[in-house]
């Protein structure tokens, strides 16, 4: 694969006796929506934490935007940007607030600052919420803030850890509309979901089970893999292998 965003080469993580990611090997391009998808405790979380630097792998190797996730982890911090389904906002602060600070965090200042913040605002329809506190926004618009913290520092990659739940289901297509814009403007996103329909959005999926890889490909291949008609048959077969005594 050309021009890969994100090189996995035998990632692992323990916990103790757990192991939590076996050996997971793969490869996204710059440019491309990659879904993680598996039943909980199947190492999508923990995957994204070692990727984005958050967590030492205990073998294996990756890099992200050409950074070594093991020997530079505060360099792919300020090349990524991570979003979960808590969002990190701070709510006693007002959305300008939010923004501002997370600038900072980045190193944005001054006239760098107020130019890039204007087009995040004006990006994800932030403008006129900027005076209301975070704690006053309705679950989309907190997701549309967490994602425009997320954006200011332009990152090549974002990784987003089940970032739609508890999203009404407007919000949720919304916000998969803006991820395929940035996309085409050549930001790779690494998302995980349990939404089927929001899988089937993504250019191509790694199924995960276990803490090992499944199968990788199209929505369509991926269920076919694991021998579904569709995404969601294959969900249902992984969930209940998982279960299985």
């Amino acid at each position: 694969m050309t021009d890969v965003a994100v090189d996995i080469r035998e990632l692992t993580r323990h916990f103790g006796a757990l192991t939590a990611v076996s050996q997971l090997t793969l490869q996204i391009a710059r440019g491309e929506v990659f879904g993680l998808l598996g039943p909980n405790g199947s190492g999508k979380t923990t995957t994204i934490r070692m990727l984005c630097g958050l967590l030492d792998p205990t073998s294996g190797s990756a890099s992200v935007a050409g950074i070594d996730i093991r020997t530079a982890p505060e360099r792919v911090k300020m090349q990524i940007g991570y979003m979960s389904q808590r969002f990190g906002l701070y709510e006693d602060l007002s959305v300008a607030e939010n923004l501002e600070f997370y600038g900072g965090i980045y190193g944005l200042r001054g006239a760098a600052q107020a130019t890039r913040l204007a087009e995040v605002v004006a990006f994800l329809g932030l403008g006129n919420r900027m005076r209301q506190l975070a704690a006053q926004l309705s679950g989309g618009w907190k997701q549309r803030l967490a994602l425009g913290c997320a954006l200011l520092h332009q990152p090549p990659v974002l990784f987003l850890d089940e970032p739609t739940a508890g999203v009404d289901p407007a919000a949720r297509r919304n916000f998969w509309r803006v991820i395929h814009e940035l996309a085409r403007t050549g930001t790779t996103v690494l998302v995980t979901t349990h939404y089927m329909d929001e899988a089937e959005r993504c250019d191509r999926l790694a199924m995960m089970s276990g803490g090992r890889l499944i199968a990788i490909g199209s929505p369509t291949e991926v269920a076919a893999q694991v021998g579904g008609r569709s995404l969601e048959d294959a969900f249902i077969i992984l969930q209940e292998r998982d279960e299985a005594p």
